[in-house]
């Protein structure tokens, strides 16, 4: 299967380990990654200041995944899996729009027909692929070990737009780490946000929600966390130990995307999965899986 990915801005500036562990994991699902040429940014940062600019990116890099001839399209991050299905729900439904839109891809020969299927990394993993597939690919038990999943405020809302996830109970993510044979808990601030959005404007308050919701992840007695958004990742692993300095907590959680998870349940070496650039006490849960 050959999919186009997109990868977003922060993803190959910051968060390396997130594309190295995508780059590992899905061939070996059998999955043919087309990296997209002069794609620029989502649109999203635009979105409070100039909104037909950022509909007009979110556009304009769905064009270039289209010219490729592929049906699918993932997308790695959360934010920008939204910006896309944003735009491409706002084209189809209003027609003024598209035509200022189309007007401007036809300068640089583009054009926008919305006919590609928009995945993200857990309903990509999830839907199109399932259980089986991928319990097929591991060499590694993580049975005596249990997880908290953060899904991140981007996946599973405007629930509108049709979104990866139930918005009220998402399970999705849940059954990925369970399939590897770990158990996952439900706790009260599982739908909360990380509070990355607030960083730039309220620091403070960004990380008093990142602190809090990991001080009741931490009381919960879990191994890990699990995040599937580079944003939301770099709050609970980055800034982890200035969130508990915030909300008055000695905070010392591992940290890691899904597809890292996955990877080590496939028996992939830990540096190609970028966790040796995991800020968070990683080594602790990799020694009770080894």
């Amino acid at each position: 299967m050959k999919v186009a990915v997109y990868w977003g801005c922060v993803i190959p500036t910051t968060q390396y380990a997130y594309e190295m562990s995508v780059r590992e994991v899905l061939p070996k699902l059998g999955i043919e990654l087309v990296d997209l040429e002069d794609v620029s940014c989502c649109g999203m940062p635009l979105k409070s200041v100039n909104a037909f600019a950022s509909i007009y990116l979110a556009a304009r890099n769905m064009a270039i995944a289209e010219k490729t001839g592929l049906n699918d399209l993932l997308i790695l991050c959360s934010g920008c899996h939204l910006s896309f299905s944003e735009a491409k729900h706002l084209l189809k439904t209003d027609e003024k729009l598209r035509q200022k839109v189309e007007a401007l891809l036809n300068d640089e020969g583009l054009q926008f027909k919305g006919s590609l299927k928009i995945w993200h990394i857990v309903d990509f993993l999830h839907d199109a692929f399932g259980k089986k597939a991928i319990r097929k690919t591991l060499k590694k038990t993580l049975d005596s070990l249990k997880f908290a999943s953060h899904y991140g405020c981007h996946t599973i809302r405007p629930s509108i737009l049709g979104r990866v996830d139930d918005p009220e109970d998402p399970r999705k993510m849940d059954e990925l780490i369970e399939w590897l044979g770990a158990k996952t808990i439900d706790y009260p601030e599982k739908l909360d946000c990380c509070g990355s959005l607030l960083l730039l404007s309220h620091p403070d308050a960004a990380l008093t929600f990142t602190g809090l919701k990991m001080k009741a992840v931490q009381e919960c007695g879990v191994d890990a966390l699990v995040d599937v958004c580079p944003s939301c990742h770099m709050m609970f692993d980055m800034r982890q130990k200035s969130a508990g300095a915030t909300v008055g907590a000695k905070l010392n959680i591992p940290v890691l995307y899904y597809t890292q998870l996955l990877g080590v349940a496939m028996g992939i070496e830990n540096e190609k999965l970028g966790l040796h650039l995991n800020r968070s006490p990683i080594d602790e849960l990799l020694q009770k899986i080894a």
